[in-house]
């Protein structure tokens, strides 16, 4: 396994492996790798001969208040889970190396980015899609590989490919998740005891929603409002939101008449954690 810190180093070894007749599959990541990012790995080795793993907390991502200073970071434990898991590149940039001190371009899905998390977190999805072209450019990977948990993120990046034509497979990996049903996440270290069960509301607000779907139950308003009963047996943790909306275009929808994403956000303590499950008609 090869680790690239530089643009030109990363360019030049998929460049080889192109030249090789290999297809590339890319895996791009901000680190504090566990079992569900390993699963996009196992993906992406499934449908590609080259894989790359990018390690970048990006700060365009994260506000002023949020958490990009304690961000959890260990790339060595992350580079031996990659090796292991059969990784040919990491590539894992320096903030100087990913911007110019004076650069002044960004790429931005309007609409989309502010929408769901975009509306809570103003400026996200633009740094998401600031830094996947990047790496799109950089790497030019056959396939991508993204997980489902960051639904809101997999629509805004399709969208992105669709209008720039750019020419990289947008592959989709379920939601892994603990076996209490919490779906894994890096942000899930920041979490005590206490609060590691509390975070099970989310899964199981999800899991009501489904059960009411399942029996038949189409109006959201009617679907938000059994979540939102869940969410208040565990008082401590607070909704951010707990939406039903159309997949790709993440707009709001009143009635499932044939697929729906619904999609929650909440605070439990200070760290905030997403979840999401797809409900689609028969």
């Amino acid at each position: 396994m090869k680790i690239s810190t530089t643009t030109a180093d990363t360019r030049s070894a998929c460049r080889a492996a192109r030249l090789a007749g290999q297809r590339l599959g890319l895996v791009p990541t901000m680190g504090a790798l566990h079992e569900g990012h390993v699963s996009l790995v196992r993906t992406a080795k499934a449908q590609s001969g080259f894989v790359v793993v990018s390690i970048f907390v990006n700060p365009l991502q994260f506000g002023p208040s949020e958490d990009l200073a304690k961000y959890p970071r260990n790339f060595e434990r992350d580079r031996g889970l990659l090796e292991k898991a059969g990784v040919d590149l990491i590539f894992a940039p320096s903030v100087a190396e990913m911007y110019a001190s004076a650069g002044i371009t960004y790429v931005n899905v309007e609409g989309l980015s502010e929408r769901l998390d975009g509306q809570s977190r103003p400026g996200h999805f633009r740094g998401v899609t600031t830094v996947v072209s990047k790496l799109f450019h950089i790497v030019e990977p056959d396939l991508a590989v993204f997980g489902q948990k960051d639904a809101a993120q997999v629509a805004i990046i399709q969208r992105m490919v669709r209008d720039l034509n750019i020419p990289v497979e947008i592959v989709v990996a379920p939601i892994v998740r603990e076996s209490d049903g919490l779906a894994m996440s890096s942000r899930n270290a920041y979490l005590d005891s206490q609060q590691r069960k509390q975070a099970l509301v989310l899964s199981r607000s999800l899991h009501r929603v489904e059960e009411l779907f399942q029996r038949g139950k189409r109006s959201a308003a009617e679907l938000i409002a059994a979540g939102q009963s869940v969410f208040a047996e565990e008082p401590a943790v607070r909704i951010d939101y707990l939406s039903v909306v159309d997949p790709e275009s993440l707009e709001p929808i009143q009635e499932i008449s044939r697929i729906a994403l619904v999609a929650v956000a909440a605070y439990v303590g200070s760290t905030r954690l997403i979840d999401n499950v797809v409900l689609q008609r028969g």
